[in-house]
């Protein structure tokens, strides 16, 4: 009983505890003060226009999703300003975002996104022209609500940016069985993290999120010049540009499940799913290696979450490897063919069946709420499989700690596989 609580509170864990409680007491305050949804309709309409917006494109080799993401922006209507910034990129993606409208850039060689989005924010005068900042990525659409939802935010004058939701999108499909078990995982994923975490660390008195993810998030303009966005040694950029606003005390970083959602394609295939992930990871672990602690809330919120992540991947390392000693020593002990007792005390202090159900049970709870959250009941099937995705992502978490240690990044950087839409042709 012990190891199974032991497990599960490792696999579900404290800073979901915490963060949970804490977006709970959200929504009930919300429920108290009676804001509504009319209430949020109005403060949307006292914050930026559409107008004021500057929507920038960093792309590397994406012909095949720039064209349907920027006709994708047409649904908010010809005030949107689209600006695209191609670096280095060796196909027509260039020639495809003009064709759809987009302002383009070209840079060569090769900067890396963080590069690119410096070079694009001077090169188009952005701060000088637009109050707001949207970053998106290339294979990432908008929902039809996401301005309506997130730029009432920027009502408040404290807020200084605003985090995407982010939501997997399912077309094209996958076209293996594999690939669609792999994207339902990411949205999961995505679920647990912005439902569970997010929303209570960007309550006012918290303000302790992590992340203000690159793929469609929006900052105030005023602020970029504080911010440090192609930070050396650096594979990725969003999490600096996160740390950056808590380090300068630039201000509060708003996000709320139901606002500024965006859809995003997520990879299908093993490689790219772990190229993805060990990108992301690395680049959080060099960012936290950059900046110094601090003695504020943030930074202990930081600290939590390190020590409890670190924990948490080194026992799902370990836990195959466990329940495989466990299963032996139990059939050694039943065949008689432990004189010593030694295995028999292996079997007690590790049972098999507790700690595959501190695994399953807890991951599983997980699942049934992606389930819910997304109306899928595919997944209640999944989420079988999903334990063995969470290993995965242990090891490579610990994998990019060494990374982190021992190697730097120079910033550029390789699209990985897209998924062509069925109507998707290029422009020649």
């Amino acid at each position: 009983m012990f190891s199974f609580l032991i497990v599960l509170l490792l696999v579900l864990g404290v800073n979901t505890i915490i963060w949970g409680t804490a977006g709970g007491m959200r929504v009930l305050a919300a429920r108290l003060r009676r804001h509504s949804s009319s209430a949020r309709a109005g403060a949307s309409a006292a914050g930026p226009g559409r107008d004021e917006v500057a929507i920038l494109i960093a792309a590397h080799n994406e012909e095949v999703v720039i064209g349907r993401t920027i006709a994708e922006l047409d649904k908010f209507g010809p005030e949107v300003s689209v600006f695209v910034v191609s670096d280095g990129s060796s196909d027509d993606t260039a020639v495809i975002a003009r064709a759809h409208g987009a302002t383009v850039l070209e840079l060569n060689p090769n900067r890396g996104k963080a590069g690119a989005l410096v070079a694009a924010i001077e090169h188009f005068r952005i701060a000088e022209r637009f109050e707001v900042l949207l970053l998106l990525d290339a294979d990432t659409h908008l929902s039809a609500e996401y301005f309506d939802t997130g730029l009432g935010e920027f009502a408040d004058p404290g807020i200084v940016a605003v985090a995407g939701r982010a939501s997997t999108l399912f077309t094209p499909s996958s076209p293996t069985f594999f690939g669609r078990l792999l994207v339902a995982y990411r949205e999961r994923v995505y679920i647990a993290m912005q439902y569970l975490f997010k929303f209570g660390q960007a309550g006012r008195y918290a303000n302790v999120v992590p992340i203000v993810p690159g793929f469609a998030s929006m900052y105030r303009t005023s602020i970029l010049k504080d911010i440090d966005i192609a930070a050396q040694g650096l594979k990725i950029e969003d999490y600096n540009m996160t740390f950056e606003v808590h380090a300068k005390r630039l201000g509060r970083i708003a996000f709320h499940p139901h606002a500024a959602i965006a859809l995003t394609q997520d990879p299908d295939t093993l490689f790219d799913y772990v190229k993805q992930v060990e990108r992301w990871n690395l680049g959080f672990w060099q960012t936290v290696g950059r900046h110094r602690f601090r003695m504020r809330v943030f930074w202990v919120a930081l600290s939590l979450f390190i020590g409890e992540l670190l924990l948490a991947s080194v026992v799902l390392v370990l836990l195959l490897p466990a329940i495989t000693l466990s299963v032996g020593s139990s059939l050694a002990e039943a065949a008689g063919l432990d004189p010593s007792g030694i295995a028999g005390g292996v079997a007690g202090a590790l049972p098999p069946l507790a700690l595959l159900a501190g695994l399953v049970l807890p991951d599983y709870l997980l699942t049934v709420l992606a389930a819910v959250v997304s109306r899928r009941a595919v997944y209640l099937a999944y989420g079988l499989f999903f334990p063995f995705f969470r290993i995965v992502d242990a090891v490579l978490c610990l994998y990019a700690l060494g990374e982190a240690v021992f190697s730097s990044s120079g910033g550029t950087w390789k699209s990985p596989s897209r998924r062509p839409a069925a109507e998707h042709s290029a422009v020649s």
